[in-house]
């Protein structure tokens, strides 16, 4: 996704023929544990209305952002993104203007976990392993205990 942020904005804005994109490998491990965070927060606020959801999960978006680009920049001595040139930015770590970016993400992030999780428990259910399991009785064949 940021890689198509990236490379949409450079051919737009920059006018790069290319559409060059570009993000840092200390972006896997952020996205992986914020994602982490919004599973864990998922499971709390299923009893409020989804856009209110996704307003929590804009919040814990700019929160890991600020927190990670605050830690390498103490660890490195510079944080390899630097919003402090852009409007809206908070000590350039995060950009406020970016908040209907990261809630339309927030938004898709409860369809395409659901997606995700379905295909990859079909997926399972095609294993020998999950036939044998059936068959053992160790499991239902829904999968469900």
């Amino acid at each position: 996704m940021e890689v198509c942020f990236t490379g949409l904005s450079a051919a737009l804005f920059r006018k790069d023929t290319h559409g060059t994109a570009k993000t840092y490998l200390w972006m896997h491990p952020i996205y992986g544990a914020t994602a982490v965070g919004l599973e864990v927060l998922h499971d709390r606020l299923r009893f409020l209305p989804r856009p209110l959801r996704a307003l929590a999960y804009t919040g814990v978006i700019f929160g890991a952002e600020f927190t990670t680009g605050w830690l390498l920049r103490r660890a490195l001595g510079r944080c390899p993104w630097d919003y402090a040139c852009s409007g809206w930015s908070v000590k350039g770590l995060i950009r406020l203007d970016y908040f209907p970016y990261w809630y339309g993400a927030a938004l898709a992030f409860e369809p395409v976990r659901e997606a995700l999780l379905s295909i990859t428990s079909e997926a399972l259910r095609q294993t020998p392993e999950f036939r044998h399991a059936v068959e053992e009785g160790t499991v239902s064949p829904t999968g469900l205990p």
